[in-house]
C-alpha cells in the first residue's frame, strides 16, 4: 500500500474544502519533486469512485509530463480507465474517461474530446496571461459543452514574470491559492533534498544586457556570457567543487553557449552531452537515460530540462544562465531536490548572481505589477566557504566564520538564524504573548499573535475568517493550543476566548526576507490541566496540514455526498510520487 504524505493527503482535502464553499479556479501550490503527479492521480481515483460518470481531464505542454502523469495513474490504479492525446506519444485516445493530453495536441479538438466535468491543469504558470492563447480558447470551447466545468491547476511556482502571482490580476485565469506548501517545509520534514549554495570566484557580467518582457533578452545574453575565458574559467571550478559529486546539471544562456561548456568539460576528461529543445526524441532519451544510469557525468543544456525532468541523483546544479524570472531560477534549482540514495544535499553554484537577485527559493514571490515591491531578501557571501547566506546571519553555518556585528550595539547580538539550505531554525524562549486585531487595507481581518523573547518580538497572523488552506491552519493553531474547544469562526470569538489558551513555552524562529517565520511551537505541562510529569508538546506549524479528509466533491449540483478512499494499493515509493 502507498501511503500518501500528510502534506499531499492535505492538498487534496483542501481542494474538496475549496469546492464545498467556493466557486472558481484553485491553483495547489507543491514543490518541485514534491509529488504532484501522486496528487493528481490519488485524488482523480477519489472523485471516481464517488461519481463513476465524471470525466476528467489532465492537460500540460511536454511529453514527459503526460507520460509521467498517465504512468502515477496507472502505478497506484492499474485498471483505471485512462488515455493519452499526445501527437509525440504517438497516441489520441479523445474519448478516455481519464485523458492526459498535451495542450499542442487538442486545443482545437474540443469536440473529439467532448463532454469534461473537471480539468488538471499540470505546469500551470506557463499559462500566459492573455485570454487569446491555446489554454484559454480550449477551455472556452470545453465550458461551451459543459458550462459546470472546473479547472484546477498545480505548479511549483504560482507566478509568473511581468504579472505577478497567477491568482491575482484582472485577466487572471485562476482565482485562489487552495493549498501551498514551501520547499523550506518539506525540506525539514524530510521529503526533500537540502540545497547548498555558493558563490564562485567566477561571475557572470549582465551589466550591460537589456530587458524585454521582464527577461534578459537572449541574443544580448548569451553574447554578454559566451566567452572563452569564462567558460574555462567557471568549468574549471565546477570540476573542482563538484570532485566528489556524480551527477552535474549545467543550466546555459543559448545553444552555443551550452555547446562551448561541453566541449570543455569533454576536454578537461568530464564526460558531457547537451540537450536543447530541438534534439531529436530519440537521441534526447538516449542522453538522458546514460545521464541516469550515471555513463554522463554531466548535462548542459538551454531552454529544457526545467519541467518534466525527473534525475534524482543530481547533485551539483551550475547557475550558468543568469535570469530575471524568479520561475525559471526555482524551477532551475529545484532539479537538485530529488531524493536519491547516499545523496546529502545538491550544490548550487551560482555563476550568474540568480540567488542575490531573486533570494532564497522558498520565499520568492515577484513584485506585483505596478507596485514597489521589497526586493530580494539580502545576502552576503562567506568570504572562508563562498557560502550564499541571509545578511542576518552573524555566523557561517558551514565553516564557522564569524562576520564582525554592528559597532553600535544598543541590543543583544541578533540571534543566527537559518534559511534554506543554511540549517534549522533557531528555539526561542517565550516571555509573554499578546494577541490583537489585525485588517489590512482591503483585505480580511486576522489575529496577530506576537511573541516576546528576551529583547525580540515575533509575530503571525492566524486567518480564522478565512478560507480552504488558510482556515484549516488556524482550526490547527487553536487546537494545539486549547485541545478540546470549538474553534473559532472569528477574530472577535477567538479574542474574548484567549483565557483557554495554552501560552508556548518556546517558538522556532528563522528568517523570511526581511522579517523572521514562526514555524513550531513547543508548550510547557499546564498546572491547571496537565498532570505536573507530563511531557511538553511541539506543534509543526509549517508542516502543510494533516490527514483530515472531506468526504464531498460537488462536481455537480444535484450530487450528493459520497465517501472517497485516500489511496490505492500501489508500489512503494521513496519520494511519494513524481513532481
Amino acid at each position: 500500500m502507498l501511503k500518501l504524505r500528510p502534506y499531499q493527503q492535505a492538498a487534496i482535502t483542501a481542494i474538496y474544502g475549496y469546492f464545498e464553499k467556493r466557486k472558481g479556479n484553485p491553483l495547489v501550490v507543491i514543490p518541485t519533486a514534491g509529488g504532484k503527479s501522486l496528487v493528481m492521480a490519488a485524488f482523480i481515483k477519489g472523485v471516481l469512485e464517488a461519481w463513476p460518470d465524471q470525466r476528467i481531464l489532465v492537460i500540460t505542454h511536454v511529453r514527459e509530463l503526460i507520460a509521467q502523469n498517465h504512468a502515477e495513474m496507472l502505478g497506484i490504479w492499474p485498471e483505471a480507465p485512462t488515455g493519452i492525446y499526445s501527437a509525440g506519444l504517438g497516441r489520441r485516445e479523445a474519448r478516455a474517461r481519464i485523458l492526459f493530453a498535451g495542450i499542442q495536441s487538442v486545443h482545437a479538438k474540443a469536440r473529439a474530446i467532448g463532454h469534461t466535468d473537471l480539468v488538471l491543469i499540470d505546469e500551470a504558470h506557463l499559462i500566459p496571461n492573455s485570454s487569446n492563447t491555446m489554454y484559454r480558447r480550449f477551455l472556452g470551447d470545453l465550458q461551451a459543452i459543459n458550462p459546470a466545468l472546473k479547472v484546477i491547476g498545480l505548479t511549483a511556482t504560482p507566478y509568473r514574470t511581468g504579472s505577478g502571482m497567477l491568482h491575482e490580476g484582472d485577466n487572471a485565469l485562476f482565482t485562489d491559492i487552495a493549498f501551498e506548501v514551501s520547499v523550506r517545509d518539506l525540506i525539514d520534514q524530510g521529503y526533500l533534498c537540502p540545497l547548498v549554495s555558493r558563490q564562485p570566484e567566477t561571475r557572470l557580467d549582465v551589466s550591460g544586457v537589456g530587458t524585454r518582457g521582464g527577461e534578459f533578452i537572449a541574443r544580448d545574453l548569451e553574447r554578454a556570457v559566451d566567452h572563452d575565458s569564462i567558460t574555462r574559467a567557471a568549468v574549471a571550478e565546477i570540476i573542482a567543487q563538484g570532485a566528489a559529486r556524480k551527477s552535474w546539471l549545467a543550466f546555459c544562456a543559448g545553444v552555443d553557449h551550452a555547446t562551448h561548456v561541453a566541449e570543455e568539460f569533454r576536454r578537461r576528461g568530464i564526460t558531457c552531452e547537451t540537450i536543447f529543445g530541438n534534439t531529436p526524441k530519440v537521441e534526447r532519451d538516449r542522453i538522458i537515460a546514460a545521464f541516469k544510469r550515471g555513463e554522463i557525468r554531466a548535462l548542459a543544456s538551454m531552454g529544457v530540462l526545467t519541467t518534466g525532468f525527473n534525475a534524482p541523483a543530481v547533485d551539483l546544479i551550475a547557475m550558468l544562465r543568469p535570469t530575471k524570472s524568479p520561475g525559471l531560477y526555482v524551477q532551475m534549482a529545484g532539479r537538485g531536490t530529488r531524493l536519491s540514495p547516499g545523496k546529502e544535499n545538491c550544490l548550487v553554484l551560482d555563476f550568474a548572481g540568480n540567488v542575490q537577485r531573486h533570494g532564497p527559493i522558498d520565499l520568492v514571490r515577484p513584485k506585483r505589477p505596478g507596485g514597489s515591491g521589497n526586493g530580494a531578501p539580502p545576502t552576503r557571501v562567506c568570504p572562508e566557504c563562498r557560502a550564499i547566506l541571509p545578511a542576518a546571519l552573524r555566523e557561517c553555518p558551514d565553516c564557522g566564520h564569524v562576520f564582525p556585528g554592528p559597532k553600535v550595539q544598543l541590543a543583544p547580538k541578533p540571534s543566527t538564524l537559518d534559511v534554506l539550505s543554511t540549517g534549522r531554525p533557531q528555539w526561542c524562549a517565550v516571555d509573554e504573548v499578546t494577541y490583537q486585531r489585525h485588517q489590512k487595507r482591503g483585505g480580511r481581518v486576522s489575529l496577530k499573535v506576537t511573541y516576546r523573547c528576551a529583547f525580540s518580538w515575533h509575530s503571525e497572523w492566524v486567518c480564522f475568517e478565512h478560507e480552504g488552506y488558510p482556515r484549516r491552519k488556524a482550526e490547527q493553531w487553536w487546537q494545539a493550543r486549547a485541545p478540546g474547544t470549538p474553534v473559532p469562526r472569528t477574530v472577535a470569538e477567538a479574542l474574548a476566548a484567549t483565557d483557554k489558551l495554552r501560552r508556548p513555552s518556546e517558538i522556532a524562529v528563522r528568517p523570511a526576507g526581511r522579517f523572521t517565520e514562526i514555524t513550531a511551537c513547543r508548550f510547557a505541562p499546564c498546572p491547571s490541566s496537565t498532570p505536573a510529569s507530563a511531557p511538553s508538546a511541539t506543534v509543526n506549524l509549517a508542516a502543510g496540514g494533516g490527514s483530515t479528509r472531506v468526504s464531498r466533491f460537488p462536481m455537480r449540483a444535484e450530487t450528493r455526498a459520497a465517501s472517497i478512499s485516500a489511496v490505492a494499493p500501489a508500489r512503494t515509493s521513496a519520494t511519494g510520487g513524481k513532481a
